[in-house]
């Protein structure tokens, strides 16, 4: 990846200039079977829709905070990606009611309804579907994102060293989450081409940076799954072979 990248949306940006084609988030949610791969163009693609969303729709801006209310999920790293190409900072995990949006899924949709700005909900469903009935007091993501852009230009160039990720009540810029990604990639041993597999929450900075960050910023990819739990042993090992994996967090 380029040295000089110092935000989450930089280093994507250098993995689509790199290999568009190559896998990026392959997701496995093991309560319901499903399996979604994502390669960077079209995970790239969901951000820049998803970006535009937030800029456009939405009005958010650079300063801007957005609580995030969703488990480890491939819509939520694109969500993540999202905000750090326009400049809002992410609490993961925050209190809706100091934050200037909220993007919640269906286990949290009453603790979003504190949010007094826009709120957004996801059914987390397979193929991404939308609400049967869209929840009342929200905008279904999968009915608002389809008709945006493919293409994203934000209306302010992003500040590196702006806030852009709190969590663990720890808060981190944009240039200092990329140092502190690198570093995990270093230690895990990632290199170009690595196949990380996390089991881990999206909860807390480990789980984020297993589950997406060290993976971007080495090079590699992510086989991310949720309710690994509830996989046999043997079915763990038979993954970890047919996902080519080099490196597992769980």
């Amino acid at each position: 990846m380029n040295a000089s990248d110092r935000t989450p949306a930089d280093l994507l940006r250098s993995a689509l200039a790199a290999d568009p084609a190559r896998p990026l988030v392959t997701y496995y949610d093991d309560a319901t079977g499903e399996r979604v791969e994502l390669s960077v163009a079209t995970f790239a693609n969901w951000v820049a829709k998803t970006a535009n969303l937030l800029q456009g729709e939405l009005s958010a801006a650079p300063g801007d905070r957005l609580a995030l209310l969703l488990p480890a999920h491939w819509q939520t790293a694109v969500w993540l990606l999202a905000c750090s190409s326009v400049g809002v900072t992410v609490e993961v995990g925050g209190d809706a009611a100091d934050a200037d949006l909220v993007v919640v899924g269906p286990d949290a949709l009453e603790a979003g309804l504190a949010c007094s700005g826009e709120r957004i909900a996801l059914s987390l469903a397979p193929l991404g579907r939308r609400f049967p009935t869209v929840p009342a007091g929200y905008a279904d993501y999968a009915v608002e994102v389809p008709s945006q852009g493919d293409r994203f230009a934000p209306f302010v160039p992003v500040d590196p060293d702006a806030p852009a990720l709190v969590v663990d009540g720890t808060e981190r810029s944009g240039a200092q989450l990329v140092e502190e990604a690198r570093a995990e990639a270093r230690a895990l041993g990632l290199s170009p081409g690595a196949r990380l597999l996390s089991g881990l929450d999206y909860g807390d900075w480990k789980g984020l940076s297993t589950g997406l960050y060290a993976p971007l910023a080495a090079g590699g990819s992510v086989v991310l799954c949720r309710n690994l739990d509830r996989l046999a042993p043997d079915s763990l090992a038979k993954r970890v072979e047919s996902e080519r994996v080099t490196a597992t967090a769980v």
